[in-house]
């Protein structure tokens, strides 16, 4: 039999929050094990981890009893407590969910049930109760939802990071997977580094997919990325804490919403469209390769096809200011156009399987010596710690086997 010299038992790709919150799970859950995490940027959270709104996500919009429901219900309890045991800042401000339009009344009473179903405490709100929360939003009813909240993900990534006593290599970029179910997987850097590792877990977010093929495991899905536009409200003073509208069911976007961060500015956004490059941050970031790749996909076209109509819309946002200004007036009727800051944009890494369909759960699949997160769009942040504890379950699970 042959003899490896392993750096590492457990090798996780990707330093991202769930990347950093499963090398502190593995850490916690057994002691001793050797966890590397590779990382291809100078520093960690440096994409969807640290380009959203920050939000601590109640867990009220998700399917019962799916997992995104179950982790950020749990998840955001235990992100409050892991911010206050390590001094990060957070804060718990609620939020409002506002209908603007009588045809939203109904879906707005189907999340309180949602709320209920899912164990979360909410209170409905009248049209003069909404003054009561915030005086410059309009509606014609809300929902009050008290355990959401905001805070610095990337300070938590950083946080989980350090507690996990894990070695973390930065600007690590991997080419090459080299998977022997026998033995275990070599991967090489950029660089020319190779890290061998009796498991691999793959938290590479935007490019999970891409992993999991060069690993050899067929993941069944393509990761498309949206790009989330942000603007920041020049009077702040506008919005008191976190206003949103009422969701389409049939797309995983929340829609253009007003955030006040744990800055104190107030950020007004995302909308959704495609990006042009994995990194996609902006229009002018075009990489023809991922482009082809992406269009390649039979399910891009199948989801066009379905979506176009919602699709046009965030487009039309995208490229005019002032289209983008209307939608936040529905919440925010003094909002002027001189309000609107444009700010960084983030890019959602959201999986969507061959039929076209937009994943809309997290997707944790295992293959031989590996375990890979194919997708963990919003709320996975919220919900970084029980998805790091199931993924370490998984990836301890595998190591035992080996």
């Amino acid at each position: 039999m042959q003899v490896v010299a392993y750096d590492c038992d457990v090798l996780v790709v990707g330093g991202g929050i769930v990347g950093l919150s499963t090398a502190f799970a593995i850490t916690r859950a057994a002691p001793g094990t050797r966890v590397t995490v590779l990382e291809k940027e100078p520093g960690p959270a440096r994409h969807q981890t640290g380009r959203n709104s920050g939000v601590i996500h109640s867990g009220i919009y998700y399917r019962p009893g799916s997992l995104k429901a179950r982790y950020a219900v749990r998840g955001a309890a235990e992100m409050v407590k892991f911010c206050a045991e390590f001094g990060i800042t957070h804060a718990v401000t609620g939020k409002l969910i506002v209908a603007t339009e009588r045809e939203e009344l109904p879906r707005l009473h189907a999340l309180v049930q949602r709320g209920r179903e899912n164990g979360i405490p909410v209170r409905e709100l009248g049209t003069a109760q909404i003054a009561e929360y915030e005086p410059e939003v309009r509606g014609l009813a809300a929902i009050h939802v008290g355990t959401t909240g905001v805070c610095d993900f990337a300070g938590v990534a950083r946080q989980l990071g350090e507690a996990s006593g894990a070695e973390i290599r930065y600007g690590a970029r991997v080419v090459q997977v080299d998977r022997r179910p026998e033995l275990g997987v070599a991967v090489r850097t950029e660089r020319g580094e190779v890290v061998r590792a009796r498991v691999l877990v793959n938290c590479a977010g935007l490019y999970c997919d891409d992993l999991a093929r060069m690993t050899g495991d067929e993941p069944g899905v393509r990761i498309v990325p949206f790009r989330g536009e942000y603007y920041e409200l020049a009077r702040p003073e506008l919005v008191r804490g976190l206003v949103y509208p009422v969701p389409d069911p049939a797309f995983p976007f929340l829609g253009v919403h007003l955030t006040r961060g744990i800055d104190g500015e107030v950020h007004v956004g995302p909308n959704a469209v495609p990006a042009l490059a994995r990194e996609g941050y902006a229009w002018g970031v075009v990489r023809p390769r991922e482009v082809a790749a992406t269009v390649a996909w039979p399910g891009v076209w199948r989801m066009g096809r379905r979506h176009w109509r919602y699709g046009v819309g965030e487009l039309r946002r995208s490229v005019s200011k002032g289209a983008f200004v209307a939608a936040v007036r529905r919440l925010l009727p003094a909002v002027e156009e001189g309000d609107l800051v444009a700010a960084a944009a983030g890019v959602r890494a959201q999986a969507v399987g061959r039929d076209g369909g937009l994943v809309d759960d997290f997707l944790i699949q295992e293959g031989a010596r590996a375990v890979h997160v194919l997708n963990a769009p919003s709320p996975a942040a919220t919900a970084s710690l029980p998805i790091g504890r199931e993924v370490a379950r998984r990836a301890l699970a595998v190591l035992g086997s080996a």
